[in-house]
């Protein structure tokens, strides 16, 4: 008989704005879905501490950093520190090509092995100045080594390591993300 009905709307509803390209790769990069790849494992059952930094945001960051120790090694004029920021700006960026991430030129080395790496490389930058002894003779460079390698470690010590195929350390195949702890 009678009808109940809600107050009427004051105002038509907005339809949805379209998401511009930078919003969307935005919100792509700081993406921790299963859409963002296959959690890896915890490296020695602790590391990385926290997974706050997205695997594409450090993906970036190990292209710029590898090509910032090239930069800085080639710029300090030191034989020795050009030696260093060619070998670990090399590495840096030679792992990330070929690293299972959504940012790699192809898919051969597991995402374990990758943070191995970062940490590895990360020591390194760090250690190169002292160990090699271009500390003083070129204390910019070694500044920066120090620096870009405390950064390395930082980054790799809060990053959300994900592999997209699945591949991980010891060869065998996980699609399951419920599978590896996500």
């Amino acid at each position: 008989m009678y009808e109940v009905r809600g107050p009427e709307p004051l105002l038509p509803p907005v339809p949805p704005r379209s998401e511009g390209a930078v919003r969307r790769e935005w919100r792509r990069m700081r993406d921790h879905s299963a859409a963002a790849g296959i959690l890896s494992r915890p490296l020695f059952g602790r590391l990385p501490l926290r997974r706050w930094v997205s695997q594409d945001l450090h993906s970036v960051l190990d292209y710029v950093g590898g090509a910032a120790l090239v930069a800085v090694g080639n710029a300090s004029g030191d034989s020795k520190a050009k030696a260093a920021g060619w070998a670990l700006g090399g590495a840096a960026v030679g792992v990330s090509l070929f690293t299972d991430y959504r940012l790699s030129l192809t898919k051969l080395i597991p995402i374990e092995a990758h943070e191995l790496a970062d940490y590895a490389y990360g020591l390194g930058a760090v250690l190169a100045p002292f160990v090699l002894g271009y500390a003083k003779r070129s204390p910019v460079a070694a500044a920066l080594h120090v620096l870009l390698g405390v950064k390395v470690l930082a980054a790799s010590l809060v990053t959300d390591y994900r592999c997209q195929t699945g591949m991980h350390l010891g060869g065998e195949l996980v699609t399951d993300p419920e599978g590896i702890g996500a």
